[in-house]
Protein backbone atom coordinates (compact mmCIF):
# COMPACT_ATOMS: atom_id res chain seq x y z
CA UNK A 1 0.00 0.00 0.00
CA UNK A 2 2.62 2.08 1.10
CA UNK A 3 4.67 1.63 -2.69
CA UNK A 4 1.33 2.52 -4.66
CA UNK A 5 0.84 5.92 -2.60
CA UNK A 6 4.70 6.11 -3.35
CA UNK A 7 4.31 5.80 -6.88
CA UNK A 8 0.88 8.39 -7.44
CA UNK A 9 2.92 10.71 -5.85
CA UNK A 10 5.83 11.00 -8.11
CA UNK A 11 3.22 10.79 -10.95
CA UNK A 12 1.40 13.60 -9.46
CA UNK A 13 4.57 15.52 -8.95
CA UNK A 14 5.42 14.56 -12.89
CA UNK A 15 2.84 16.22 -14.28
CA UNK A 16 3.05 19.98 -13.94
CA UNK A 17 6.46 18.86 -15.17
CA UNK A 18 5.60 17.20 -18.28
CA UNK A 19 2.74 20.46 -18.54
CA UNK A 20 5.28 23.11 -18.34
CA UNK A 21 7.63 21.63 -21.26
CA UNK A 22 4.61 22.10 -23.89
CA UNK A 23 4.50 24.83 -26.34
CA UNK A 24 2.60 27.96 -25.02
CA UNK A 25 -1.13 27.18 -25.27
CA UNK A 26 -0.65 23.55 -25.34
CA UNK A 27 -2.10 21.91 -22.76
CA UNK A 28 -1.81 18.23 -22.96
CA UNK A 29 1.13 16.05 -25.15
CA UNK A 30 0.77 15.55 -28.70
CA UNK A 31 0.93 11.91 -29.89
CA UNK A 32 4.22 10.18 -30.15
CA UNK A 33 5.50 13.42 -27.83
CA UNK A 34 8.13 11.44 -25.73
CA UNK A 35 8.67 8.26 -28.25
CA UNK A 36 11.31 7.38 -29.95
CA UNK A 37 11.95 6.26 -33.25
CA UNK A 38 11.99 2.28 -33.36
CA UNK A 39 14.87 2.90 -36.59
CA UNK A 40 17.44 4.83 -36.88
CA UNK A 41 16.76 8.64 -37.89
CA UNK A 42 18.19 10.04 -41.09
CA UNK A 43 19.95 12.89 -41.35
CA UNK A 44 19.38 16.18 -42.82
CA UNK A 45 20.66 15.34 -45.99
CA UNK A 46 19.24 11.68 -46.12
CA UNK A 47 15.86 12.51 -45.47
CA UNK A 48 14.54 13.22 -48.99
CA UNK A 49 10.98 12.01 -48.79
CA UNK A 50 8.91 11.48 -52.31
CA UNK A 51 5.55 13.61 -52.32
CA UNK A 52 1.92 11.99 -52.75
CA UNK A 53 0.64 14.97 -53.71
CA UNK A 54 -0.80 15.49 -57.05
CA UNK A 55 -0.91 18.48 -58.36
CA UNK A 56 -0.67 19.90 -62.33
CA UNK A 57 3.06 21.00 -62.94
CA UNK A 58 3.98 23.09 -65.63
CA UNK A 59 7.74 22.97 -66.49
CA UNK A 60 8.90 26.26 -67.72
CA UNK A 61 12.41 26.04 -69.19
CA UNK A 62 12.70 28.99 -71.05
CA UNK A 63 11.69 32.44 -69.93
CA UNK A 64 8.51 33.98 -71.43
CA UNK A 65 10.08 37.08 -72.30
CA UNK A 66 13.73 38.43 -73.39
CA UNK A 67 15.45 38.39 -69.75
CA UNK A 68 18.23 40.60 -68.86
CA UNK A 69 20.40 39.42 -65.95
CA UNK A 70 21.51 42.10 -63.92
CA UNK A 71 23.82 39.92 -60.98
CA UNK A 72 25.85 37.77 -63.10
CA UNK A 73 29.83 36.84 -62.65
CA UNK A 74 32.10 36.15 -65.92
CA UNK A 75 36.02 35.97 -66.40
CA UNK A 76 37.23 39.65 -67.07
CA UNK A 77 38.55 39.52 -69.80
CA UNK A 78 36.68 36.81 -71.17
CA UNK A 79 37.76 34.28 -73.69
CA UNK A 80 36.20 33.15 -77.08
CA UNK A 81 35.47 29.64 -75.92
CA UNK A 82 34.02 30.59 -72.46
CA UNK A 83 31.78 33.25 -74.13
CA UNK A 84 30.52 30.65 -76.24
CA UNK A 85 30.00 28.43 -73.65
CA UNK A 86 27.97 30.90 -71.58
CA UNK A 87 26.38 31.92 -74.53
CA UNK A 88 24.53 28.57 -75.11
CA UNK A 89 22.87 28.86 -71.52
CA UNK A 90 21.37 32.01 -72.50
CA UNK A 91 20.46 31.07 -75.85
CA UNK A 92 18.12 28.27 -73.81
CA UNK A 93 16.89 30.13 -71.19
CA UNK A 94 15.69 33.42 -73.47
CA UNK A 95 18.75 35.71 -71.81
CA UNK A 96 18.92 38.46 -73.87
CA UNK A 97 21.79 40.51 -71.82
CA UNK A 98 24.19 39.53 -69.40
CA UNK A 99 25.51 41.76 -66.93
CA UNK A 100 29.29 40.58 -65.45
CA UNK A 101 29.27 42.34 -62.02
CA UNK A 102 32.83 41.33 -62.15
CA UNK A 103 34.41 44.20 -64.75
CA UNK A 104 37.17 45.05 -62.39
CA UNK A 105 39.35 48.57 -63.23
CA UNK A 106 41.76 50.71 -65.25
CA UNK A 107 43.59 48.32 -67.22
CA UNK A 108 41.91 44.91 -66.56
CA UNK A 109 38.33 46.44 -67.32
CA UNK A 110 39.43 47.78 -70.25
CA UNK A 111 40.78 44.34 -71.40
CA UNK A 112 37.42 42.86 -70.23
CA UNK A 113 35.59 45.39 -72.58
CA UNK A 114 38.15 45.05 -75.54
CA UNK A 115 36.86 41.00 -75.64
CA UNK A 116 33.34 42.39 -75.45
CA UNK A 117 33.42 44.36 -78.42
CA UNK A 118 35.47 41.86 -80.74
CA UNK A 119 33.32 38.89 -79.67
CA UNK A 120 30.63 38.27 -82.50
CA UNK A 121 27.99 38.59 -79.91
CA UNK A 122 27.37 42.48 -80.09
CA UNK A 123 26.29 43.65 -76.87
CA UNK A 124 24.84 40.24 -75.22
CA UNK A 125 27.28 40.96 -72.32
CA UNK A 126 28.13 44.36 -70.57
CA UNK A 127 30.82 45.55 -67.47
CA UNK A 128 30.28 47.22 -64.16
CA UNK A 129 33.39 48.34 -62.68
CA UNK A 130 34.74 47.74 -58.89
CA UNK A 131 36.71 50.02 -56.51
CA UNK A 132 39.24 48.47 -55.15
CA UNK A 133 39.19 49.71 -51.35
CA UNK A 134 42.76 48.84 -50.02
CA UNK A 135 44.32 51.35 -48.03
CA UNK A 136 41.42 53.57 -47.65
CA UNK A 137 42.20 56.90 -45.92
CA UNK A 138 42.20 60.30 -46.28
CA UNK A 139 41.70 61.32 -49.88
CA UNK A 140 40.84 57.47 -51.11
CA UNK A 141 37.44 58.54 -51.88
CA UNK A 142 37.88 61.12 -54.19
CA UNK A 143 40.86 59.21 -56.12
CA UNK A 144 38.41 55.94 -56.54
CA UNK A 145 35.75 58.40 -58.26
CA UNK A 146 38.02 59.98 -60.66
CA UNK A 147 39.14 56.07 -61.35
CA UNK A 148 35.69 55.23 -61.75
CA UNK A 149 34.41 57.58 -63.65
CA UNK A 150 37.80 57.24 -66.33
CA UNK A 151 36.04 53.43 -65.87
CA UNK A 152 32.59 54.54 -66.87
CA UNK A 153 33.79 56.47 -69.72
CA UNK A 154 35.80 53.37 -71.38
CA UNK A 155 32.76 51.70 -71.40
CA UNK A 156 31.48 50.18 -67.73
CA UNK A 157 27.69 50.88 -67.18
CA UNK A 158 27.52 50.76 -63.83
CA UNK A 159 29.21 50.05 -60.30
CA UNK A 160 29.45 47.27 -58.28
CA UNK A 161 30.10 46.80 -54.18
CA UNK A 162 30.32 43.65 -52.97
CA UNK A 163 29.87 42.21 -49.53
CA UNK A 164 33.43 42.81 -47.88
CA UNK A 165 32.51 46.60 -47.90
CA UNK A 166 31.13 46.33 -44.27
CA UNK A 167 32.28 43.37 -43.16
CA UNK A 168 35.55 42.56 -43.84
CA UNK A 169 37.53 46.12 -45.71
CA UNK A 170 39.37 47.87 -43.09
CA UNK A 171 41.03 51.39 -43.57
CA UNK A 172 44.30 51.83 -43.19
CA UNK A 173 44.32 52.55 -39.64
CA UNK A 174 43.35 48.93 -38.79
CA UNK A 175 39.14 50.39 -38.04
CA UNK A 176 36.28 48.41 -40.13
CA UNK A 177 35.04 50.45 -42.93
CA UNK A 178 31.51 51.54 -42.25
CA UNK A 179 29.17 51.51 -45.43
CA UNK A 180 28.03 54.52 -44.54
CA UNK A 181 32.03 56.12 -44.19
CA UNK A 182 31.77 59.69 -45.56
CA UNK A 183 35.08 59.08 -47.42
CA UNK A 184 33.28 57.09 -49.84
CA UNK A 185 30.51 59.83 -50.10
CA UNK A 186 32.89 60.96 -53.74
CA UNK A 187 32.11 57.73 -55.11
CA UNK A 188 28.16 57.33 -54.34
CA UNK A 189 27.83 61.08 -55.85
CA UNK A 190 30.03 60.38 -59.13
CA UNK A 191 27.46 57.70 -60.19
CA UNK A 192 24.57 60.25 -59.74
CA UNK A 193 26.40 62.79 -62.05
CA UNK A 194 27.48 59.63 -64.29
CA UNK A 195 23.67 58.59 -63.92
CA UNK A 196 24.79 55.22 -63.52
CA UNK A 197 23.44 52.41 -61.01
CA UNK A 198 25.18 50.99 -58.11
CA UNK A 199 24.57 47.15 -57.42
CA UNK A 200 25.53 47.68 -54.08
CA UNK A 201 25.60 43.81 -52.23
CA UNK A 202 26.07 44.61 -47.96
CA UNK A 203 25.88 41.41 -44.85
CA UNK A 204 24.60 38.18 -45.64
CA UNK A 205 21.09 36.54 -44.67
CA UNK A 206 20.16 37.37 -41.35
CA UNK A 207 20.36 33.64 -39.91
CA UNK A 208 24.03 33.54 -40.80
CA UNK A 209 24.46 35.81 -38.01
CA UNK A 210 22.36 33.99 -35.38
CA UNK A 211 23.27 31.08 -33.06
CA UNK A 212 24.28 28.28 -35.10
CA UNK A 213 22.01 25.50 -33.79
CA UNK A 214 19.23 23.37 -34.62
CA UNK A 215 16.66 26.55 -34.95
CA UNK A 216 18.70 28.57 -37.50
CA UNK A 217 16.83 27.25 -41.07
CA UNK A 218 20.27 27.44 -42.26
CA UNK A 219 22.21 25.47 -40.32
CA UNK A 220 23.09 23.12 -43.52
CA UNK A 221 24.67 25.57 -45.05
CA UNK A 222 26.12 27.07 -42.44
CA UNK A 223 27.71 24.20 -41.28
CA UNK A 224 29.14 23.35 -45.01
CA UNK A 225 30.72 26.45 -45.57
CA UNK A 226 32.46 27.92 -42.48
CA UNK A 227 33.05 31.09 -44.27
CA UNK A 228 29.31 31.65 -44.66
CA UNK A 229 29.73 31.97 -40.14
CA UNK A 230 29.13 35.62 -38.51
CA UNK A 231 28.46 34.76 -35.29
CA UNK A 232 31.20 37.41 -33.82
CA UNK A 233 32.06 40.77 -35.81
CA UNK A 234 29.45 43.62 -37.15
CA UNK A 235 26.02 42.73 -36.68
CA UNK A 236 23.48 42.09 -39.05
CA UNK A 237 21.20 44.94 -38.32
CA UNK A 238 24.30 47.29 -37.94
CA UNK A 239 25.06 46.69 -41.71
CA UNK A 240 21.25 47.64 -42.66
CA UNK A 241 21.74 51.10 -40.41
CA UNK A 242 25.07 51.53 -42.17
CA UNK A 243 23.46 50.81 -45.84
CA UNK A 244 20.55 52.90 -45.36
CA UNK A 245 21.95 55.92 -43.46
CA UNK A 246 24.33 55.99 -46.76
CA UNK A 247 21.08 55.78 -49.28
CA UNK A 248 19.42 58.44 -47.43
CA UNK A 249 22.37 60.75 -47.36
CA UNK A 250 22.78 60.09 -51.64
CA UNK A 251 18.79 60.30 -52.43
CA UNK A 252 19.61 61.17 -56.27
CA UNK A 253 22.16 58.01 -56.69
CA UNK A 254 20.26 54.54 -57.71
CA UNK A 255 20.95 51.53 -55.55
CA UNK A 256 20.00 48.06 -56.73
CA UNK A 257 20.13 46.28 -53.56
CA UNK A 258 21.94 42.74 -54.16
CA UNK A 259 19.78 39.51 -53.04
CA UNK A 260 16.35 41.83 -51.95
CA UNK A 261 18.37 43.66 -49.55
CA UNK A 262 18.07 40.38 -47.57
CA UNK A 263 14.87 41.12 -46.79
CA UNK A 264 12.52 38.69 -49.13
CA UNK A 265 12.12 37.26 -45.92
CA UNK A 266 10.27 40.02 -44.15
CA UNK A 267 8.16 41.97 -46.71
CA UNK A 268 7.00 44.59 -44.95
CA UNK A 269 10.03 45.88 -43.91
CA UNK A 270 11.44 45.67 -47.79
CA UNK A 271 8.20 47.60 -48.70
CA UNK A 272 8.72 49.95 -45.97
CA UNK A 273 12.61 50.69 -47.57
CA UNK A 274 11.09 51.17 -50.76
CA UNK A 275 8.40 53.87 -49.82
CA UNK A 276 11.06 55.63 -47.71
CA UNK A 277 13.85 55.76 -50.69
CA UNK A 278 12.60 56.27 -54.44
CA UNK A 279 16.23 55.44 -55.07
CA UNK A 280 16.74 52.11 -54.03
CA UNK A 281 15.86 49.15 -56.30
CA UNK A 282 15.85 45.56 -55.58
CA UNK A 283 17.10 42.47 -57.69
CA UNK A 284 15.94 39.15 -56.61
CA UNK A 285 19.20 36.92 -57.06
CA UNK A 286 19.69 33.77 -55.10
CA UNK A 287 16.85 34.57 -52.54
CA UNK A 288 14.02 32.89 -55.17
CA UNK A 289 13.61 30.40 -51.98
CA UNK A 290 11.89 33.28 -49.83
CA UNK A 291 9.76 33.98 -52.26
CA UNK A 292 8.22 30.22 -53.27
CA UNK A 293 7.54 29.69 -49.98
CA UNK A 294 5.00 33.08 -49.36
CA UNK A 295 3.14 32.76 -52.92
CA UNK A 296 0.54 35.18 -51.98
CA UNK A 297 2.36 37.98 -49.99
CA UNK A 298 5.18 37.68 -52.85
CA UNK A 299 2.64 37.99 -55.42
CA UNK A 300 0.84 40.95 -53.99
CA UNK A 301 4.61 43.00 -53.81
CA UNK A 302 5.96 42.20 -56.97
CA UNK A 303 2.43 43.62 -58.38
CA UNK A 304 2.55 46.33 -55.47
CA UNK A 305 6.35 47.28 -56.61
CA UNK A 306 6.58 46.58 -60.00
CA UNK A 307 8.63 49.06 -61.23
CA UNK A 308 11.23 48.62 -58.55
CA UNK A 309 12.66 44.90 -58.81
CA UNK A 310 15.20 43.50 -61.49
CA UNK A 311 15.87 39.92 -62.53
CA UNK A 312 19.50 38.53 -61.21
CA UNK A 313 20.64 35.13 -60.59
CA UNK A 314 24.09 35.55 -59.23
CA UNK A 315 25.90 32.01 -59.58
CA UNK A 316 25.56 31.17 -63.75
CA UNK A 317 24.17 27.59 -63.73
CA UNK A 318 22.10 27.24 -66.61
CA UNK A 319 20.04 24.52 -65.27
CA UNK A 320 18.89 26.63 -62.89
CA UNK A 321 16.94 29.44 -64.13
CA UNK A 322 14.41 27.47 -65.36
CA UNK A 323 13.29 27.48 -61.41
CA UNK A 324 13.22 30.85 -61.68
CA UNK A 325 10.73 31.02 -64.56
CA UNK A 326 8.70 28.14 -63.08
CA UNK A 327 8.27 30.58 -59.85
CA UNK A 328 7.45 33.82 -61.42
CA UNK A 329 4.98 32.47 -64.33
CA UNK A 330 3.08 29.49 -62.99
CA UNK A 331 0.93 29.35 -59.61
CA UNK A 332 2.12 25.76 -59.64
CA UNK A 333 2.43 24.12 -56.20
CA UNK A 334 5.12 21.98 -53.76
CA UNK A 335 8.04 21.89 -55.85
CA UNK A 336 11.07 21.62 -55.06
CA UNK A 337 13.87 24.20 -54.46
CA UNK A 338 17.64 23.67 -56.40
CA UNK A 339 19.67 23.33 -53.57
CA UNK A 340 18.93 21.51 -50.51
CA UNK A 341 21.90 23.89 -48.09
CA UNK A 342 19.44 27.00 -49.39
CA UNK A 343 15.90 25.44 -48.84
CA UNK A 344 14.74 22.38 -47.65
CA UNK A 345 11.10 23.76 -48.17
CA UNK A 346 9.20 23.33 -51.42
CA UNK A 347 8.62 26.41 -53.60
CA UNK A 348 5.30 27.50 -54.75
CA UNK A 349 4.33 29.87 -57.91
CA UNK A 350 3.70 33.53 -57.81
CA UNK A 351 2.19 33.69 -61.05
CA UNK A 352 2.87 37.06 -62.10
CA UNK A 353 0.78 38.66 -65.07
CA UNK A 354 2.73 39.28 -68.13
CA UNK A 355 3.32 43.22 -67.80
CA UNK A 356 4.91 42.80 -64.29
CA UNK A 357 7.14 40.07 -66.01
CA UNK A 358 8.39 42.22 -68.80
CA UNK A 359 9.20 44.85 -65.94
CA UNK A 360 11.02 42.51 -63.79
CA UNK A 361 12.87 40.36 -66.89
CA UNK A 362 14.10 43.38 -68.90
CA UNK A 363 11.90 46.67 -68.96
CA UNK A 364 13.47 47.80 -65.63
CA UNK A 365 16.69 47.19 -66.36
CA UNK A 366 16.40 49.09 -69.18
CA UNK A 367 15.07 51.71 -67.51
CA UNK A 368 18.06 52.07 -64.77
CA UNK A 369 21.13 51.33 -66.87
CA UNK A 370 20.75 53.47 -69.99
CA UNK A 371 23.98 52.14 -72.15
CA UNK A 372 22.38 48.50 -72.41
CA UNK A 373 21.45 47.66 -75.98
CA UNK A 374 17.36 47.93 -76.35
CA UNK A 375 17.13 45.08 -79.17
CA UNK A 376 15.68 42.24 -79.03
CA UNK A 377 13.10 43.61 -76.24
CA UNK A 378 9.25 44.43 -77.09
CA UNK A 379 6.89 46.77 -75.67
Amino acid sequence: MKRRLFTLLIASLAVPLLVARQPPGQIHPRPAEGRQPEFKPPTIREYKPKSQLIVPEHQVPRARFPVIDIHSHQPTPISPAEYDRVMKGMQANNLQILVNLSGSSADRLRQGIDALRASKYKDRMVLFANVSFRDVGPGFGAQAARQLEQDIKAGAMGLKIFKDLGMFVRKANGSRLPVDDAELDPIWETCARLNVPVLIHVGEPAAFFEPLDYRNERWLELSLYQDRRHQEGVRFEQLMTERNNMIRKHPTTKFILAHFGWHANDLARAGKLLDQNPNVYYDVAAVLYDFGRQPRAAHEFFIKYQDRILFGKDSYQPDEYPYYWRVFETNDEYFDYYRDYHAFWKLYGIGLPDPVLKKLYYANALQLTPGLSHTGFTN
